[in-house]
């Protein structure tokens, strides 16, 4: 008789496990299907740029706050036409591109100085760009000055590593100077520390002639820019220029990152982690033969 008790109270215990499981199950299906419903509405568009997961336009559509893109309209009397423009976070650094290899082209103002203009604003001598994270690409930008006795100069000190460098662009009139080349003439360059997330450009013109009224200074995806005697003017108008980040999750290593399981990026089955070459951080790129989004779970498709 106690043996078929014992049996007894031993199928309802597993009943009561199995109910259990099913219970945890069914709680974690509801939170998957929430969280996918909540992924596919996700906005990934502004304006023509594609907003790649693990950036993203709300909360719950990006990895964290760093990776923010705010969808702005421009302003307009009439919304019906006005062009929504996407920024880094909240701030006023407007987004042209997003790459999953790890680059996020911004717009940065040029500084200049032209000292005979009417409206003359000594502050247009100087532009700058501050960022918490994602740190500016030494390898695919320059900085640049341009100009007839025009000095221009970088400097950062927010960073960790503080520096200030420059170049000297001199010249006497436009014979000698060659279209594309910044070798010293009508333009110079030079390159950028590396491990930086800010910069403050400076600049002054000395040689103010009617060739060459004003002076400038700026960093610039190197092959966003060619040089011409016509940008001796006003740069021919432009206000701004483009510049390469190198955008990266967090501030560990690969090794460190996968500790943490849940916190780990890299969700495809078939990627990789790869160290930042520009400071801490990792990114994750799929595996060779596979190609998509390694910051999603499946997101790594064979080819």
């Amino acid at each position: 008789m106690s043996s078929l008790l014992e049996i007894v109270l031993l199928q309802q215990q597993t009943v009561k496990l199995l109910l259990g499981i099913l219970v945890i199950s069914v709680a974690i299906f509801v939170a998957t299907a929430a969280t996918e419903v909540s992924n596919s509405s996700c906005n990934r568009t502004c304006g023509s740029l594609e907003i790649p997961y693990p950036f993203g336009t709300s909360e719950g559509c990006y990895l964290d706050s760093s990776f923010l893109i705010t969808c702005n309209s421009s302003s307009s009397s009439n919304s019906e036409t006005s062009t929504p423009t996407p920024f880094l976070r909240v701030g006023n650094i407007e987004v042209l591109n997003i790459s999953l290899d790890g680059e996020l082209r911004v717009s940065t103002y040029i500084a200049r100085d032209c000292p005979q203009e009417s409206n003359y604003n000594f502050n247009n001598r100087y532009t700058s760009l501050g960022l918490r994270e994602f740190p500016i690409s030494y390898t695919k930008n320059v900085f640049t000055t341009v100009g007839c006795d025009t000095l221009g100069l970088i400097g950062s000190f927010a960073s960790d590593k503080n520096s200030t460098t420059g170049c000297v662009s001199a010249c006497d009139s436009i014979d000698g100077m060659v279209n594309g080349s910044c070798s010293g003439i009508g333009c110079c360059q030079t390159p950028i520390p590396n491990e930086i997330k800010d910069f403050i450009v400076s600049v002054k013109h000395s040689n103010v002639s009617e060739f060459n009224p004003c002076g400038f200074a700026f960093v610039v995806e190197e092959k966003a820019y060619n040089f011409s005697t016509l940008d001796l003017q006003n740069m021919q108008d432009k206000e701004v220029v483009p510049l390469v980040l190198d955008w990266v999750v967090g501030n560990q290593t690969c090794e460190d990152a996968k500790k943490n399981t849940t916190g780990y990026a890299c969700k495809a089955a078939n990627s990789e982690c790869y160290n930042s070459t520009n400071g801490p951080g990792y990114r994750c790129n799929c595996s060779l033969g596979y190609h998509g989004n390694p910051y999603l779970s499946g997101g790594c498709q064979g080819t």
